[in-house]
């Protein structure tokens, strides 16, 4: 600062908490700390803490400090831009409140900053887990968040950009993961990494596969007398599965965002379940009248009431069931200590294929034949 630019007053007992800060610590503001890209890659791990995206505080002033001397410290301070709140502190560094930038402007010089602050801001500890502290910024929407240790001590700032740089990528992660997809793999992976990232899902979707395959085979005999059967195999696959996949979707959501936390997993199946009813009874009826007219004009075996009132009562079921399986895979597999998003979709299509497949043929062998 030049000698002829005014200064602003500082009282002379005043004492300013100052943070020494380095080229290093002034850098990571803007940029994502050494354990950033960590956390962005496993916000599945419930057990990640928000410390991992700790960055220095800045702009700690003390209690005692006046409105005059936060004008000063925030005239020198290096950079200014980095500053969005000051926070105050006792001398034993714990927070006691935060004072956001237009109440010190509109404050008297002599005001101490004890007398301006908003006390008990919305903070975070050091072990609040990851999903939590996104939950915490989609309510709150601000810029920055203190973090403290057990005793309330100031250890750190949390951007709130980056709390939601890590929801995005949780969520298109989701996107990968519930068909096998490596959360790490990019574009840019080289093919062989992506070969290894990829080979042991299709491994484990081929052998769920031949489960379905041999609940098809118990009913060969049904299927050789009734042809029609053969024909609405993939259509009752194929929508009960997309039933399935709405209620994963829904689930996945919900343990992202911190939802299921207040929300009783009994209500959430209580729901899919009455969807999948609803869904699965005006979807059933459409299969329904189709198979009627297919099984009339081809003559494949059966009555074609009979046959229209077996795909109607099998995609209501598979409906249902589809739903229930939903929000018990990713439910299940986080129970056991597993990301709920991987390969949930492989388990989810197994279960669905053999509920939906199991019960079409059950019900022709015991109502059509």
């Amino acid at each position: 600062m030049d000698n002829n630019e005014r200064r602003l007053p500082v009282d002379d007992d005043e004492e300013i908490y100052d943070v020494e800060l380095t080229d290093a610590d002034l850098t990571s503001f803007d940029q994502p700390g050494p354990h950033t890209d960590q956390a962005l890659a496993s916000l599945g791990d419930s057990a990640l803490t928000i410390e991992s995206l700790l960055v220095p505080p800045i702009g700690v002033l003390r209690s005692e400090t006046t409105v005059a001397g936060a004008l000063d410290h925030l005239v020198h301070a290096q950079p200014v831009t980095g500053i969005t709140y000051l926070y105050v502190v006792d001398d034993r560094d714990r927070l006691l409140g935060v004072v956001a930038m237009r109440d010190l402007l509109l404050a008297r010089p002599g005001q101490f900053l004890d007398e301006i602050m908003t006390p008990e801001p919305v903070i975070m500890s050091l072990d609040t887990p990851l999903v939590e502290a996104i939950q915490l910024a989609l309510k709150h929407r601000h810029r920055l968040y203190p973090v403290v240790d057990e005793d309330g001590r100031l250890e750190g700032l949390v951007y709130g950009w980056r709390l939601f740089d890590c929801m995005a990528r949780e969520i298109s992660g989701q996107v990968g993961a519930v068909v096998g997809v490596d959360r790490e793999e990019r574009a840019a992976t080289p093919v062989l990494t992506a070969f290894r990232m990829r080979h042991p899902w299709l491994q484990v979707n081929l052998l769920t596969a031949f489960a379905a395959a041999f609940v098809v085979g118990l009913f060969e005999n049904t299927i050789t007398q009734i042809v029609a059967l053969a024909a609405f195999l993939p259509v009752l696959a194929g929508q009960s599965g997309n039933t399935g996949c709405q209620a994963l979707a829904i689930t996945l959501r919900g343990l992202t965002l911190g939802e299921l936390k207040d929300f009783p997993v009994s209500q959430l199946l209580r729901k899919e379940i009455t969807l999948g009813a609803m869904n699965g009874f005006f979807v059933g009826i459409v299969a329904a009248v189709a198979m009627f007219l297919y099984a009339s004009m081809t003559g494949a075996g059966g009555s074609p009431i009979l046959l229209a009132l077996v795909i109607l009562i099998a995609m209501v079921g598979a409906c249902i069931g589809s739903g229930i399986f939903g929000v018990a895979v990713p439910l299940t597999l986080r129970r056991f200590g597993a990301d709920p998003a991987m390969a949930s979709s492989i388990f989810l299509t197994t279960f669905t294929d053999i509920l939906g497949m199991g019960l079409m043929l059950l019900l022709a062998t015991t109502i059509v034949l």
